[in-house]
């Protein structure tokens, strides 16, 4: 069943409520419509969700009205600010498991978790790893810490939108173990345009760098994939410039409040912005290549 051919849901099928519908959210709702659960979409720009009309799901005018009969509630939001924002003032049904997938931070988790406790609901903290491919193809590595049950409930969920669901009990550790992947994918995307706009200055043909390179202990499918972007110049965003700021922001909030110093972090968060501020925030995060260049 491809997620273009939703099958049809059966009456105790759980509704599923998706909150945020932009580059992650979109297909991640699709994927769940086409595993057979019923699914109610909001988004806070209203033409973002309308399509996903057509591909099984209903688009709800606010979050009210998406999570009011949910079983499940899934959020995929810019961060948890954006979150906060959206279940306010909502009243889900008592009981209802919150998959909380945005990646939103240590701190914001622990205000969520806190949150979900006020509605009576049952919180999974459910960072994902990928970008718009991966998300597109239900292929995510979902990190999922909460209580047993509340992950047993959220399984056909995840089972939806991800290939490997990584369970842990302790609200707050997904979120915790994001950050260190988060600060892994941001370095080599720092490296990645730093070395190309190296070669560039230097008049050499970054390509011949990447063939260096290739096959050896340095190599790596990602450098050439980020590299491949620049090269091509086809800045279409599998995860935004302003996202990568952002998350480059919760790593290094995140290591500020564990005494850790993570200066390459940092470095990204400032190079992030310098690309966002020279108007590719909302292309793909290896436009973070133009901080090499302030003329540009």
């Amino acid at each position: 069943m491809s997620a273009t051919e939703p099958s049809t849901p059966s009456a105790d099928t759980p509704r599923v409520a998706v909150l945020g519908t932009g580059i992650m959210g979109a297909p991640m709702a699709r994927n769940i419509a086409a595993a057979g659960l019923e699914v109610r979409v909001w988004n806070r720009t209203a033409a973002k969700a309308r399509p996903l009309a057509d591909q099984g799901c209903t688009v709800a005018g606010s979050p009210e009205e998406a999570v009011a009969d949910a079983d499940a509630i899934v959020t995929m939001l810019t961060d948890g600010e954006a979150v906060e924002s959206a279940m306010a003032g909502l009243a889900p049904p008592r009981g209802a498991v919150w998959a909380q997938t945005t990646t939103a931070g240590v701190a914001a988790t622990e205000r969520l978790a806190r949150r979900a406790a006020d509605l009576e609901l049952e919180f999974v903290d459910a960072p994902v790893l990928g970008t718009r491919a991966p998300a597109e193809q239900g292929t995510l590595v979902v990190l999922a810490a909460g209580p047993e049950r509340a992950r047993t409930r959220l399984a056909p969920v995840f089972d939806a939108i991800g290939s490997r669901t990584v369970g842990m009990d302790r609200i707050g550790d997904a979120s915790r173990l994001k950050m260190v992947a988060n600060s892994w994918v941001l370095a080599l995307t720092s490296a990645t345009g730093e070395a190309v706009a190296l070669a560039e200055g230097l008049g050499v043909d970054p390509r011949s760098f990447l063939d260096l390179v290739s096959g050896g202990p340095l190599d790596s499918g990602y450098l050439h994939a980020k590299a491949g972007v620049i090269l091509d110049g086809d800045y279409t965003p599998s995860f935004s410039v302003a996202n990568a700021a952002k998350d480059a922001r919760l790593v290094r909030e995140a290591a500020e409040a564990a005494g850790v110093r993570v200066d390459l972090a940092a470095a990204t968060e400032d190079r992030m912005r310098r690309a966002a501020d020279s108007g590719h925030g909302d292309e793909d995060m290896a436009a973070g290549y133009y901080a090499s260049f302030p003329e540009r």
